[in-house]
C-alpha cells in the first residue's frame, strides 16, 4: 500500500505543477494516470504544439513545458502510479482515504486533488468486431513498455504524432513493423514524418497507405489482422501485436460515481480552496467548474497554489502555515 499526504489524479501539467506547490508546504505527493506516461494531453495528443500563454515564455513547446515541470518537482520526489485508472475511492478513519485502481493499487491518502484535465483518456477503438477478445493478448491501445515488442511482428495503425514515434521507436527493437493509414498524408510532425518516409525507403519497417484493418483472428491470442488497401483489396497479415493508435477521448469516467456534484461533465468547486462537495477532495484544472471558468493551463496553475494551503490546514491543522517567497528561501530553504 501506497501511503501519502496528497494524492493527485491527474498527471498532466496542473497535476504535476500541483506537486510543486505541495512540495513547498512539506507535502508529500503521489500522482496515478491512466496514461503510462507523464503529460496528459500535452504528451499523448500534442507534444510539438507551442504553446504561448506561459508566463516567461514567448513560445514553448507543450513536451517541452512538461520536461520541465518534471525538473521543476525533482527535489520533492513524488511517487508515480502510471497506465491504471482511477476506480473506486472510500473514506476512512481519521478522515483520510483508500482509492483503489484498476489494476488492483491501493493508495492511502490525506486529501485528494482531482486534476485530471477533461476527465480520463479513453483510447479511441477502431469499429472492428471481436477487436476486444484480444485486448490482453495482443491488442494494445498503448505503448507502455517496448521491450515487451523485442523481436516481435508489430503493425502499427494511426497517421498522428504517436503512430509516428512509436513506429520510429520500434523499429530499432521489433523484427517487423508495418505502419497503415487511411490516408496518404499524415497529421505528424514534419521530422517524424520524414523519418517514417526514409525507414520505408531503407525497408525497414512497411508502410502501406490508403489502408484499415478491418478484422482481426487468433485463438488463445491475436494472430492476424485483415487490411483492406484501395488498390490491393483485402488481405490478411501475420502480427503478434496490433497497435491502433488513433488518439484519446476524455471521459469522467469513475469519477462520475463518487458523489461529486457534476455539472455539463465538470466537477463544481468553491473557488475559495477549490474543494468540491466532499471533504477532502478538491479538484483543479479544466475538470473543475465554476463562475467565470476558463480552460487554462495558467488557470490551473492558480487554483492548485490556492489548494494545496487548504490541503496543509487539513493534514495538519495543529500546524501554523507561514506563507514564504522562493525569491528568499529558495527551493532547499522552505
Amino acid at each position: 500500500m501506497i501511503q501519502t499526504d496528497l494524492l493527485i489524479i491527474g498527471a498532466g501539467p496542473v497535476g504535476l505543477f500541483t506537486v510543486f506547490e505541495a512540495g513547498l508546504l512539506k507535502l508529500k505527493c503521489h500522482l496515478i494516470d491512466v496514461l503510462p506516461q507523464v503529460g496528459g494531453q500535452l504528451s499523448e495528443i500534442y507534444p510539438k504544439k507551442p504553446i504561448y500563454d506561459i508566463p516567461g515564455y514567448p513560445s514553448i513547446l507543450a513536451g517541452d513545458l512538461i520536461d520541465n515541470l518534471m525538473e521543476q518537482i525533482k527535489p520533492f520526489n513524488p511517487g508515480f502510479t502510471l497506465g491504471e485508472k482511477a476506480i473506486k475511492i472510500e473514506k476512512i478513519e481519521n478522515g483520510r482515504f483508500l482509492l483503489e485502481t484498476s489494476e488492483g493499487s491501493i493508495i492511502n491518502a490525506g486529501a485528494i486533488a482531482i486534476a485530471g484535465g477533461l476527465g480520463s483518456f479513453e483510447p479511441r477503438k477502431p469499429p472492428i468486431e471481436g477487436l476486444n477478445k484480444f485486448e490482453k493478448t495482443g491488442v494494445d491501445y498503448f505503448v507502455k513498455d517496448p521491450e515487451k515488442y523485442l523481436n516481435k511482428n508489430i503493425l502499427i495503425a494511426g497517421g498522428g504524432d504517436s503512430a509516428l514515434d512509436w513506429t520510429i521507436e520500434l523499429a530499432e527493437i521489433a523484427h517487423e513493423v508495418t505502419l497503415i493509414h487511411r490516408r496518404t498524408s499524415f497529421r505528424g510532425a514534419l521530422d517524424s514524418v520524414e523519418k517514417v518516409m526514409a525507414l520505408a525507403e531503407a525497408k525497414k519497417i512497411n508502410l502501406i497507405t490508403e489502408a484499415q484493418a478491418i478484422g482481426v483472428t487468433g485463438q488463445n491470442k491475436l494472430e492476424t489482422v485483415l487490411i483492406k488497401q484501395k488498390e490491393l483489396g483485402e488481405f490478411s497479415k501475420e502480427v503478434d501485436y496490433f497497435i491502433p493508435l488513433f488518439g484519446l477521448s476524455p471521459k469522467l469516467g469513475p469519477i462520475a460515481n463518487w458523489d461529486l456534484a457534476i455539472n455539463k461533465n465538470a466537477i463544481e468547486v468553491n473557488t475559495f480552496d477549490y474543494s468540491t462537495n466532499e471533504e477532502g477532495i478538491y479538484a483543479v484544472g479544466d475538470i473543475n467548474t465554476y463562475p467565470g471558468k476558463l480552460k487554462l493551463i495558467l488557470c490551473g496553475f492558480h487554483e492548485s497554489t490556492l489548494m494545496v494551503q487548504s490541503v496543509f490546514k487539513r493534514i495538519y491543522p495543529d500546524q501554523k502555515l507561514s506563507f514564504k517567497y522562493t525569491t528568499v528561501t529558495g527551493i532547499e530553504g522552505i
